[in-house]
């Protein structure tokens, strides 16, 4: 497997993540304007309820419900203090490869605890729903 293609490393640019922000509700005058959530780390991620779903591309923290005057670095340190991507102390242009290829490790490892995650969520749905239909089945029979 390819641990630095171009899929998964293209959101550590600026650029990348900034063009993410179409039709993102803050604009001008406000702390979380796409340029400071680009730079905070976040991706623009809305749903047809939440049109200020953002996503740090690194940690894969959502936050939501974004006030004008939330300041997004703030906001991402405040919700995932263990993000290695809000804590770097340099550019990423400025970074090692040795540095780089540390760094998408620690990104691997956030992206398979999201998935376990997930997993674990719909396993325990579908055990909620065979648990009720065999309560129901055990009910009808009576």
């Amino acid at each position: 497997m390819d641990q630095l293609n171009d899929e998964d490393t293209k959101l550590y640019h600026y650029e990348n993540r900034l063009k993410t922000f179409e039709g993102w509700p803050f604009d001008e005058d406000c702390s979380c304007t796409p340029e400071n959530m680009a730079k905070a780390g976040f991706i623009h991620t809305p749903s047809g309820n939440s049109p200020d779903i953002a996503m740090c591309f690194f940690c894969f923290k959502e936050l939501e419900g974004w006030e004008p005057d939330d300041d997004p670095e703030k906001e991402h340190k405040s919700h995932s203090a263990s993000c290695h991507f809000i804590a770097l102390r340099k550019k990423v242009e400025e970074l090692t490869v040795e540095e780089l290829i540390k760094l998408q490790l620690e990104r691997m490892k956030y992206s398979q605890n999201k998935r376990i995650k997930e997993e674990i969520t719909r396993f325990e749905g579908a055990a909620k729903l065979t648990r009720a239909n065999i309560i129901k089945s055990a009910m009808d029979e009576e």
